[in-house]
């Protein structure tokens, strides 16, 4: 299987991508490089749990570490598209290796509220200060010498942004590959609608802008894939192409996402990834405790 490929610059201005496939998530990890200056940024990584054994490790994570070493490269950041429900966020990890500040959209601050009370968590800072940086919609930043700027992208989750660094944009799971079509939007703050002017907002970038997704799901077993251009995504995505109006598109969004269970991880997942990427402090006796709340999300796979 695939796991790895690099989708070399295009030019001047424009980055070098390394993907990362997580078989167990079905996740893409990105390391975004400047080849003028050697400096870069992860996005979206991973850190590894297990659920039937309660076991955590940094495998990959530390497989993108080793991949910057034998680069030389610098991390200059650690970014994340939004908090995931179906993977740890291995960015607190990634910080505590690299001294890179990690940063997200400003509207976490909606989703630490919303899983606030899901977990009953009263005297949680539901305020954005687990993350170095909150990113507004327009903020443009630096990866060495490549300009970069952050996209609000909502509908899949309240938070989800979009990183466009030179020709390359990282758009999380608001669109997959072409063959898989679309995120869905029935998460806790998800909205189809939403989702809809998120796609149209990336689709009026340039024609030849490289399109990174977080996830794969290999359909009818085809090898992993994560990178589309714009184009692409217009002319040939299964939810997309042709005349798909607002409306048809979010009844079709909400009918198939109403036949979808929840993700396996999501309560697993959501209260370490609201605390960016720290898993729960340990109890008096060494260990670290997951808190899942009984009948708290629609879903179910009976």
């Amino acid at each position: 299987m695939q796991t790895f490929a690099l989708s070399p610059s295009t030019g001047a201005g424009n980055p070098e991508v390394a993907g990362f496939f997580d078989p167990r998530t079905f996740s893409v990890q990105y390391v975004v490089s400047d080849p003028a200056t050697g400096k870069c940024a992860i996005i979206d990584p991973v850190h590894d749990f297990d659920e039937k054994s309660g076991a955590t490790a940094t495998h990959r994570a530390d497989e993108l570490l080793a991949y910057v070493e034998k680069q030389g490269f610098e991390v200059q950041w650690i970014l994340d598209t939004h908090p995931h429900a179906d993977h740890f966020s291995a960015a607190q990890y990634l910080k505590e290796k690299t001294g890179a500040p990690t940063s997200i959209g400003e509207k976490v601050v909606e989703v630490q509220a919303l899983w606030k009370e899901l977990y009953h968590w009263p005297d949680f800072p539901a305020d954005g200060s687990q993350w170095d940086r909150l990113f507004a919609e327009g903020d443009t930043f630096r990866l060495g010498e490549l300009e970069a700027r952050v996209m609000f992208s909502p509908g899949h989750t309240l938070a989800s942004i979009t990183y466009v660094i030179g020709d390359a944009a990282f758009v999380h799971d608001t669109l997959f590959q072409p063959d898989f079509g679309t995120a869905r939007a029935d998460f806790p703050g998800g909205d189809a609608h939403q989702l809809w002017r998120s796609i149209q907002a990336i689709l009026a970038l340039p024609d030849a802008t490289r399109l990174f997704t977080g996830h794969d799901y290999m359909p009818d077993g085809r090898e992993p894939q994560w990178e589309s251009t714009v184009r692409e995504q217009r002319e040939t995505n299964k939810h997309l192409a042709g005349d798909v109006s607002e409306a048809d598109y979010a009844a079709m969004r909400d009918e198939r996402d109403a036949e979808l269970p929840m993700p396996k991880l999501i309560l697993h997942a959501l209260q370490v990834n609201i605390l960016g990427g720290r898993l729960p402090a340990p109890e008096p006796n060494g260990k670290r405790y997951l808190k899942i709340p009984l009948d708290a999300l629609d879903g179910a796979d009976w």
